[in-house]
């Protein structure tokens, strides 16, 4: 997920009654917690939705998700923006309906790229489609990364390249291990072709790391749950490095991966290594290290959610996925500073 700068604005505070909103600092922030808003509007339970916080409306967009390919399979198409709450959007055009798809903000053109994802019938999409804060409008470069979906985010934008970074996913040749890059303004793909690559897969999340300066990819599987990674790798623009900490995630796929701006580190959650069992741990990466985190209160078990840094919450938003037994959720949870 790209990182958006800081604005003032409203942060959750979780008292023993209720969740209000108030204006403060960073610097009375005590710790790190998962809450759980009331809302009076949210989007219906769903798996694998595509999310980015969008700099230029001060909201996170979250767009499509899905049943999970469960017979009938449903897919959506609708937009929803969160800020202080969930509210649905209606553009004039929108992406044909989908889940497993991967978003990105692109801050050198203030808009946010969408590609990809399973369609209607199970089909792979390889369209590009750009959110302007207003509608969606389809892009057609001449050159286009193969079809593929990822159940989680594929996708981060790379502030130092000016690019969105992509990899892998699974296509119409099995699971891949590609990277791309999205040029917003000269509106171009661009394959690269690094020295060394993560080994083919899905659900493999991508985060940008501002500390580090790289991006982040956490897990992932291949053939269906056969083989599930526990690997952790960091892009530099050139090329993909594995890193090997003390201390790591088990292995996993359909993992929450964002970066969190208030700490200064990658957060994940949660995640699956095999359904219908999910996990509901959550950890954080310091770009040498995983740590393990533990707060008073945790989301439900779940995999394959939708998770971006809400720079006017000033923490992670986190919404949906499935959990243990293979049913959908659509609750609402905030990883915030609370005092």
């Amino acid at each position: 997920m790209p990182v958006a700068k800081s604005h003032v604005g409203a942060r959750w505070i979780w008292t023993l009654a209720q969740i209000t909103f108030q204006f403060a600092g960073l610097a009375e922030a005590q710790s790190l917690e998962w809450v759980k808003p009331s809302l009076p509007s949210i989007p219906s339970a769903r798996s694998s939705s595509a999310i980015a916080y969008d700099s230029a409306t001060h909201s996170t967009l979250l767009f499509g998700g899905g049943n999970g390919g469960i017979s009938p399979p449903v897919r959506y198409n609708d937009t929803w923006a969160w800020q202080n709450g969930w509210s649905e959007l209606f553009p004039a055009t929108s992406p044909p309906a989908r889940e497993a798809c991967a978003m990105a903000y692109d801050a050198s053109t203030r808009t946010v790229m969408l590609f990809g994802g399973y369609g209607t019938n199970d089909v792979n999409l390889g369209d590009t489609w750009l959110w302007d804060g207003v509608t969606w409008t389809q892009q057609f470069p001449r050159v286009s990364p193969p079809p593929r979906a990822w159940d989680t985010e594929g996708m981060a934008y790379d502030p130092a390249t000016e690019t969105i970074v992509m990899f892998g996913g699974s296509g119409d040749s099995g699971y891949l291990n590609d990277t791309w890059e999205w040029n917003g303004k000269t509106k171009t793909w661009t394959e690269r072709f690094p020295m060394s690559s993560p080994p083919p897969r899905h659900g493999a999340p991508l985060t940008y790391d501002a500390a580090s300066g790289t991006v982040v990819l956490f897990g992932g599987d291949e053939n269906v749950f056969v083989l599930v990674y526990g690997d952790t790798w960091t892009w530099d623009g050139n090329n993909w490095t594995q890193q090997f900490p003390t201390d790591t995630p088990s292995p996993r796929t359909g993992t929450a991966l964002g970066y969190d701006a208030t700490r200064g580190d990658v957060i994940l959650f949660g995640g699956t290594a095999g359904p219908p069992s999910a996990l509901s741990d959550t950890w954080s990466w310091n770009g040498v290290n995983w740590s393990q985190l533990h707060t008073s209160l945790t989301p439900e078990a779940r995999w394959n959610a939708a998770i971006a840094f809400d720079s006017y919450d000033k923490g992670l938003l986190l919404f949906g996925g499935e959990v243990t037994g293979d049913p959908f959720t659509n609750t609402t949870w905030l990883f915030i500073s609370v005092r």
